[in-house]
C-alpha cells in the first residue's frame, strides 16, 4: 500500500504566444502594419536544392512576394525587400522565426535602414507566428507536396501562379469570405 499510488493524470497547457513578439502581442492593426516571412526548402526532380521566400501581410492574407532560386542570399533577399518597399511602403513591423536568414547582417542592416522593427519569435514556437504558419503549412501541403517541379523556370512558374490564386481566386473565412485582393483594396491606404 505504501508507495504504490498512481499518479494524477495532469493535462497540457497550450501558450498562446505571450512573448513581446507573438501575434498576440503585436496584432496586426491595419493594412502593411505587420508582414511576416519564413523560407522553405524543396528539391527538383533531380535533387538540386530549391529555396522559396514568402512574404506575407497579416492583416490582408496578401501574399506579397513567392520567390524561389537554387538559393537566395542576403542580396536577393535585399532587392525582393526594396521592391516590396518602393511598392508597398514600409511595414512598421516584420515577424520571422529565428532562422539564421533572418539573422544575417546584410538584412538586419537593411531592416534598421528603412526604419522597421523585427519581431523575432520565440524558438520552438511556430504558433507566435499564427498568422504566417497556415499559410506556409498550405504552400507545403498543396504545391510542394504534390508538385514535382523539373528545374527552377517551372518553380518560378508554380510560384507566380500559386501567388496569384491565393491573392485573386481564394476567400479566407477570416477576411469575410473576401479574398486578400479584395480585401486588401476595401482597406484604402495604411494608418
Amino acid at each position: 500500500r505504501e508507495g504504490l499510488k498512481v499518479p494524477k493524470k495532469t493535462r497540457k497547457t497550450w501558450c498562446l504566444g505571450h512573448s513581446n513578439n507573438s501575434c498576440v502581442r503585436h496584432r496586426a492593426e491595419h493594412k502593411d502594419h505587420v508582414w511576416c516571412w519564413d523560407f522553405i526548402h524543396d528539391r527538383t526532380m533531380s535533387g538540386r536544392a530549391l529555396k522559396w521566400l514568402a512574404i506575407t501581410d497579416e492583416y490582408t492574407r496578401e501574399c506579397l512576394a513567392l520567390e524561389v532560386d537554387r538559393s537566395l542570399t542576403a542580396d536577393k533577399v535585399v532587392d525582393v525587400l526594396t521592391n516590396l518597399f518602393l511598392t508597398r511602403g514600409v511595414p512598421k513591423h516584420i515577424r520571422s522565426d529565428n532562422g539564421p536568414e533572418f539573422i544575417a547582417h546584410a538584412i538586419s542592416k537593411h531592416v534598421e535602414r528603412a526604419g522597421l522593427k523585427m519581431l523575432y519569435v520565440t524558438p520552438g514556437s511556430p504558433w507566435e507566428n499564427g498568422f504566417a504558419e497556415p499559410f506556409f503549412s498550405r504552400l507545403r501541403d498543396e504545391l510542394l507536396n504534390c508538385e514535382e517541379f523539373t528545374n527552377l523556370a517551372e518553380a518560378r512558374w508554380f510560384a507566380r501562379r500559386r501567388k496569384e490564386e491565393h491573392n485573386e481566386e481564394r476567400p479566407h473565412s477570416s477576411l469575410n469570405y473576401q479574398t486578400p485582393s479584395a480585401f486588401a483594396a476595401g482597406c484604402g491606404g495604411t494608418d
